[in-house]
């Protein structure tokens, strides 16, 4: 996958990120904002871990943010199944240099549509831990909804918080008929 955005590219993981990945991954400010799953400090061998488990994927759906050909931050989504399967959530990092220049806001609208075309996706959504305004302001930025607040429901640096649910849906989805799937 590649989609050439004005700010930045979107475009599959290679062999080749793995030193700008590390470069820009290894950075606690970035870490206090994600999953325990990504791990802190970023080693090389958790980049080539990574590139190896998204190099697998199929469908692939972790995705390089790439500014002049480096590799500058993460977005992918997580397909879901069951009744949940027109429901995906994302999330997404960016290195720390490059915070405020927009780069986000256009990755998560492009990569929000790409989700929602690719995978008939009725609803994409996101949860920023509570003292994640500049996430907030992304989200909200890229078409977002915040629907609410989901109290006391993840632990981060020792410290039980909320996380905010933030979501974008499909406009029309609401008693719309899928017929991809045998139902």
């Amino acid at each position: 996958m590649k989609l050439t955005l004005t700010l930045c590219e979107i475009r599959d993981w290679r062999d080749g990120d793995e030193d700008a990945l590390v470069k820009h991954a290894s950075n606690r400010r970035i870490w206090l904002n994600l999953r325990d799953v990504f791990p802190h400090p970023y080693t090389l061998e958790d980049a080539r871990r990574f590139l190896e488990m998204t190099a697998s994927q199929s469908p692939r759906t972790y995705f390089c943010i790439a500014r002049d050909g480096e590799a500058i931050g993460s977005i992918g989504f997580s397909l879901h199944t069951d009744v949940e399967r027109h429901n995906s959530e994302i999330g997404y990092w960016l290195g720390e240099q490059y915070w405020g220049w927009g780069i986000m806001t256009e990755a998560l609208r492009a990569v929000t549509e790409y989700a929602v075309k690719t995978h008939n996706l009725n609803r994409v959504y996101a949860l920023p831990f509570e003292w994640n305004d500049a996430s907030f302001r992304v989200l909200e930025k890229a078409g977002y909804v915040l629907e609410g607040r989901l109290r006391c429901s993840a632990v981060k640096d020792g410290e039980v918080l909320d996380q905010l649910l933030y979501a974008y849906t499909v406009e029309g989805c609401r008693g719309r008929k899928h017929t991809s799937f045998k139902e």
